[in-house]
């Protein structure tokens, strides 16, 4: 029995070595490769516009919201309020017709959920039942599970194990150089050639555009936060100082290995509060014109990709240069956001690298500085605006830590105050003009991205 399983079993090792050996030759030339010189061969791209011509999505713009003062004049139907302003019984619809809406269609919870798409994409987390539709729908479905789970998922899983474990061997072995000029080099192109593996882990086809407004060193780089990975999107296209909270485990590991042979800064859990530590650790770093610019989300949590809420004033303090970026990901490809209160890390990398694609485009906005008689907060809307603008994104006064806690009360003390100066005939309908009274009503919380 023996002599005829032996001849079977040599054959199987032959094939799976055979296997193993062509698979990793053609990720090391095709793939690893490439990101090591920083080229591209362009397959990416077409693989982009195949999927391109599977399915297509149009985008339906919703109408941007009146004042208060105008819709309670379309409410009473006259033109201008009467002269002597005074309480109407027909008033109480606006505020029911607004409560209903905020229930309805809450325009600040509804950006901690996935983005809504207007047509399939095939992928079951997006409608579990679109597949049933039709037979070929089904087919295209079944064909769509087979190629993502058993060609691009094992493809993903290796090269980001390739390219994590590159990074913390490479990174350790350059922080033991004596030379701080030769570390410094050397470092930078090891984060980026890690950092394009991981890219490639993603299938991330992303588009870079005004790269002459890159941000430079002694500033702060500061974009909006849809994802963990914003982190790989821009360290794949420049070399920058991570801030954040100290982790344990693989994270851990990571960051270790990395402060060892670049300047990052990485705070313990009861320094995080300690705001004057803070930006005086942040103000060392930026006067230092050698170092890398700090890579910071002021928005402190992960966004839907569909807005941008308000940021938090402490990296708007520090006197320096301020280069807004604004991220936009195409949410037909695969959803990036990143809800943290229902996945975990592990889960949702695993369902990004089982996504057909992560594909986005990037702005380097015009460096900005404070203007003379601005304060932080109006210095930090002011950057908001710029990012939301540029990325078609809706700009929103909200605090992103609604996502964990509940509307305080300055927020509905504001509409009140609103409604009181429609009453007593004020005209000054500047709806964000107790932005600093509500940003001073909140926390100040580390801007270091916690999803």
């Amino acid at each position: 029995m023996t002599w005829f399983t032996l001849p079977v079993d040599n054959l199987l090792c032959r094939c799976l070595g055979i296997s193993i050996t062509v698979w990793f030759t053609l990720l090391f030339v095709f793939i690893i490769v490439p990101a090591v010189l920083g080229v591209s061969f362009g397959m990416r791209r077409l693989y982009m516009r195949t999927l391109l011509k599977i399915f297509e999505v149009s985008i339906i713009a919703k109408e941007p919201p009146s004042s208060l003062q105008q819709e309670i004049q379309e409410l009473r139907g006259s033109a201008c309020l009467r002269s002597e302003p005074e309480f109407e019984m027909a008033d109480i619809f606006y505020f029911c017709r607004r409560g209903v809406e905020s229930i309805v269609d809450d325009e600040v919870t509804k950006r901690f959920s996935a983005q809504e798409l207007e047509s399939w994409n095939l992928l079951t987390r997006s409608n579990y039942n679109f597949r049933h539709i039709s037979l070929r729908l089904t087919v295209l479905w079944g064909l769509g599970i087979l190629i993502r789970y058993g060609v691009l998922l094992p493809l993903r899983v290796t090269l980001a194990v390739t390219g994590i474990g590159l990074l913390l061997v490479l990174t350790a072995l350059v922080g033991f150089l004596p030379n701080r000029e030769l570390r410094s080099y050397l470092s930078e192109k090891v984060h980026l050639m890690c950092y394009r593996i991981c890219v490639r882990a993603l299938t991330a086809i992303i588009t870079y555009h005004n790269r002459e407004n890159k941000p430079q060193n002694g500033g702060i780089c500061v974009a909006n936060h849809t994802t963990p990975i914003d982190v790989i999107i821009l360290a794949n296209d420049g070399y920058y100082s991570m801030v954040g909270q100290v982790h344990g485990g693989l994270m851990g590991m990571i960051q270790r290995a990395m402060v060892k042979s670049s300047p990052h800064i990485w705070f313990e859990r009861s320094e995080v509060k300690d705001r004057h530590l803070v930006a005086k650790r942040l103000g060392d770093h930026v006067a230092d014109k050698t170092k890398q610019p700090i890579l910071i989300f002021p928005e402190g949590t992960c966004i839907n990709n569909t807005s941008v809420m308000m940021f938090k004033k402490g990296s708007f303090e520090i006197d320096c240069t301020v280069y807004p970026v604004a991220i936009k990901y195409d949410p037909l490809f695969g959803d990036a956001f990143w809800n943290s209160s229902k996945f975990g890390m592990v889960n949702y990398l695993l369902r990004m690298m089982s996504s057909w694609a992560i594909v986005c485009s990037v702005w380097y906005l015009p460096p900005m500085n404070k203007e003379e008689g601005e304060d932080a907060v109006q210095f930090a809307n002011r950057v908001k605006a710029a990012i939301a603008a540029q990325g078609g994104l809706v700009d929103l006064i909200w605090d992103g830590g609604l996502k964990r806690g509940k509307v305080k009360d300055a927020f509905k003390e504001e509409q009140q105050k609103l409604y009181s100066k429609v009453l007593v005939g004020e005209q000054d309908q500047e709806d964000h003009s107790d932005d600093k009274h509500l940003e001073d009503e909140n926390p100040e919380e580390h801007e270091n991205s916690r999803g």
